[in-house]
């Protein structure tokens, strides 16, 4: 079969505007973006065809798919599978001048369509410097949907001073409908270090408590996410921002609203977050933090599971924080439940805080825990393969148990065979 030779100016093609385009790059910039007519499809790759050829039995294939086909020894049609009496391809002009007609219009009306986004999220910036009122809320919304629907948009704000435009619209007297499409802008976009210091002042923090404990869940999660954002720069008046009790109250809303499972994890995100600053853990507890994670527990996917005993385990290192676990109805059994569970993390995270309420009342917690299993979990997790240091814990923490428990009754409630016992 001889080799084919493309005509000279097939390479590339020209498009609307006298842009000049490649085939190829047309279809890796739309192929994902849009749905392409079936006809433009190669039978073999199911991906639109770059150099379409017509086998003899009518079929057409893109050439670099059907030629693999024949260098793996076919001598058929993918297709039909009929045997070829002829293996000559012949190249399909017409098919191709279709096909880059329809992608270059596509990526025209794309990037008109970019280029007028892009106009408009100018024409917006524009008109915040100058309206107030109602017309700055109007503005607002509307480049918020903007920036949400369109990465471009996002690079456009950024690259024309919008951040430090909508940045300076927070403030003591921002009204909370600003606050909130301007915070559901930032939200969306990269924030350098200069402006994250700059959103950390008082009067903006104040602010984006106060819309976080008020405003639609979308706008909670907004705030939640900004306030990480900030946290996680390391700025020197953070402590201001976590110790804050509204905030504090506002997350633990967030995380008790069940019917937004998104809302319950980025609040459980922030949660720990704020929980890292010892601090502030002190302020934790003291607004009931520890029996409403409890009560959560069992409602919550793995995720959320596994950050919740992670902030209850760093709560359970104050005394006050033991104590508000061991008061917790039916912690004990509860806990116990999640060893071996989810993960090595939540059974890491579980046995401490088992561990911490047994270190105040041993007796009352071995019978507990005993009862509800937690003899036979810890075998579970010194037979499996979790790290040293977890099974030396479980070991112990075994020990602890049948020091403080009748030794027949805690092999019984090991549930084991006689061989095992």
């Amino acid at each position: 079969m001889p080799p084919y030779q493309p005509p000279a100016k097939e390479g590339t093609e020209t498009a609307a505007k006298g842009d000049v385009f490649d085939l190829k790059t047309l279809i890796e910039e739309l192929e994902s973006s849009i749905e392409v007519p079936w006809v433009f499809i190669c039978p073999i790759s199911l991906e639109p065809m770059q150099d379409p050829v017509t086998l003899c039995t009518g079929q057409t294939y893109d050439r670099s798919n059907i030629l693999k086909w024949f260098s793996l020894g076919h001598n058929t049609c993918p297709t039909t599978m009929q045997e070829l009496w002829d293996d000559s391809v012949t190249p399909n002009t017409t098919l191709r001048r279709f096909i880059f007609s329809w992608f270059s219009q596509k990526h025209s009306a794309l990037k008109k369509k970019l280029d007028d986004v892009q106009g408009a999220a100018l024409e917006l910036l524009d008109a915040l410097r100058r309206v107030k009122g109602q017309n700055r809320v109007r503005a607002l919304k509307q480049l918020r949907r903007l920036v949400d629907s369109h990465a471009s948009t996002r690079k456009t704000v950024e690259e024309n001073n919008g951040l430090a435009l909508i940045s300076s619209l927070l403030g003591p007297f921002t009204s909370h409908a600003v606050g909130s499409e301007a915070i559901g802008i930032l939200v969306n976009l990269e924030l350098g270090s200069e402006l994250k210091r700059n959103l950390m002042h008082p009067a903006k923090v104040s602010l984006l408590v106060d819309i976080m404990n008020e405003g639609t869940i979308q706008t909670k999660m907004n705030c939640a996410k900004l306030i990480q954002t900030l946290l996680v720069e390391g700025n020197a008046s953070e402590t201001q921002v976590v110790s804050s009790l509204s905030l504090l109250v506002g997350l633990l809303r967030l995380v008790r609203d069940k019917k937004h499972p998104t809302s319950v994890l980025t609040g459980l995100i922030l949660l720990k977050t704020v929980c890292s600053r010892e601090s502030v853990r002190s302020s934790v507890v003291s607004i009931g933090a520890v029996p409403q994670l409890i009560r959560l527990l069992p409602t919550l996917n793995n995720e959320c599971l596994e950050i919740a005993l992670h902030i209850l385990e760093v709560l359970s290192t104050l005394p006050e924080g033991r104590l508000a676990l061991k008061e917790c109805p039916n912690i004990i059994p509860n806990v116990v439940k999640l060893l071996m569970r989810v993960s090595e993390s939540c059974t890491q995270f579980a046995l401490s805080i088992l561990w911490a309420v047994y270190k105040l009342a041993p007796e009352e917690c071995a019978s507990k825990a005993v009862e509800a299993g937690l003899a036979a979990k810890l075998l579970l997790v010194i037979q499996s393969g979790c790290n040293p240091v977890l099974k030396q814990k479980s070991a112990e923490f075994l020990k602890m148990c049948s020091l403080d428990y009748s030794t027949s009754i805690l092999i019984s409630n090991c549930m084991l065979t006689a061989t095992i016992q």
